[in-house]
């Protein structure tokens, strides 16, 4: 299968105000400079109309990310975000509880249609391994059951499909699980395995909270430092001052996930080659001699660079420079500015 081009969106506008990313009053007034025309139609088609949104990326590219900042953007009662994978993961608790799994078996055998018996269906679900997926058809019905507890909202479904047969399921997900009159389209996200493997490496993790960040890209707001190393300290009041460590195994970067890359590779050009179901892509990289003309600086992922000079920690930010895919210099971007994407794209196929 040959490469999909993912086009370079142009978001830098005319204006003198630097915006903080991070911080959410900036980020507000952010979003209505570059987009305010098209959040305001898209306001008003949910007023009348839901949609169902499948996220088809990588490992770690930040499908969550960009679905909880478009729901910030827009309206956070009527747009909700769910995975997959959480989803079936949060089955493991219902097993155990009586009246869970009692509600669970009724839900199957009222809803299920496909080639295993109710019976077989639990055993499936208590034998599961992550190396080994869910049939498709329980997947569909137990997705079914999730949508059924949200109410009509706007879903953002991360992990559909899977699996290289799970594809052309998705061109009538929508008539499967209730959904007929809603629009539904596909968002591909590309981001380079540099990036993605940067962000595995430098993740820190809050033994308390569980809050992530990383050391490399996305620090907290104090920073120690101990024999030579430096230490990112949680910035929830509640965990009092504790430093964030490195969850086991982050160190082999995208190695221990090479085969999962390499499956998701091969569903997002396969999903890219359908018929019948609209389209947006998103990138998450722009080359460096490009940069200037498409983006604003502050758009662009800094690297945090750490000195310890006997007394206190300094930061400091530089350009993080990756090699996209093809091996090109480029800038990371922001989550603000591929959503900016997103949502220009949107409001287009949605014809708001």
């Amino acid at each position: 299968m040959t490469e999909i081009e993912f086009p370079i969106f142009k978001t830098k506008k005319e204006g003198n105000k630097r915006y903080d990313l991070s911080n959410p009053k900036d980020r507000e007034e952010y979003f209505e400079f570059k987009a305010g025309s098209e959040i305001k139609r898209i306001k008003e088609h949910l007023k009348k109309h839901a949609f169902i949104v499948y996220l088809l990326g990588k490992k770690s590219t930040g499908k969550g990310t960009y679905s909880k900042m478009f729901s910030e953007v827009i309206d956070k009662d009527r747009i909700d975000h769910f995975s997959i994978g959480d989803m079936v993961r949060s089955l493991d608790s219902e097993l155990k509880d009586k009246t869970k799994r009692e509600e669970l078996v009724k839900f199957l055998e009222n809803n299920y249609r496909g080639w295993n018996s109710v019976e077989e269906l639990m055993d499936i679900l208590e034998g599961r391994s992550t190396e080994k997926l869910l049939p498709t058809d329980m997947v569909l019905t137990l997705v079914k059951r999730e949508i059924a507890k949200r109410g009509r909202k706007v879903i953002f479904i991360d992990g559909f499909p899977r699996d290289m047969d799970q594809i052309s399921y998705s061109l009538f997900f929508r008539d499967l699980i209730g959904y007929r009159d809603d629009d539904d389209f596909m968002v591909l996200i590309d981001v380079p395995e540099m990036v993605i493997d940067e962000r595995i490496k430098w993740r820190k993790i809050c033994p308390i909270c569980n809050t992530s960040r990383n050391l490399k890209l996305f620090p907290t707001s104090k920073v120690e430092y101990e024999n030579g190393e430096f230490y990112l300290v949680c910035d929830n009041k509640e965990c009092n001052g504790v430093r964030m460590v490195r969850k086991e195994g982050d160190e082999k970067g995208i190695e221990p996930i090479r085969k999962r890359l390499d499956m998701d590779d091969k569903i997002i050009k396969q999903a890219f080659s359908l018929y019948g179901i609209p389209k947006i892509l998103l990138r998450n990289s722009i080359p460096v001699d490009k940069a200037e003309e498409y983006v604003d600086d502050y758009e662009i992922t800094p690297e945090y660079v750490y000195d310890f000079d006997g007394e206190k920690v300094n930061v400091t930010e530089k350009p993080w420079i990756i090699q996209d895919k093809f091996g090109v210099d480029s800038y990371s971007l922001l989550a603000p500015p591929v959503v900016v994407s997103f949502i220009k794209q949107l409001a287009d196929v949605l014809r708001a």
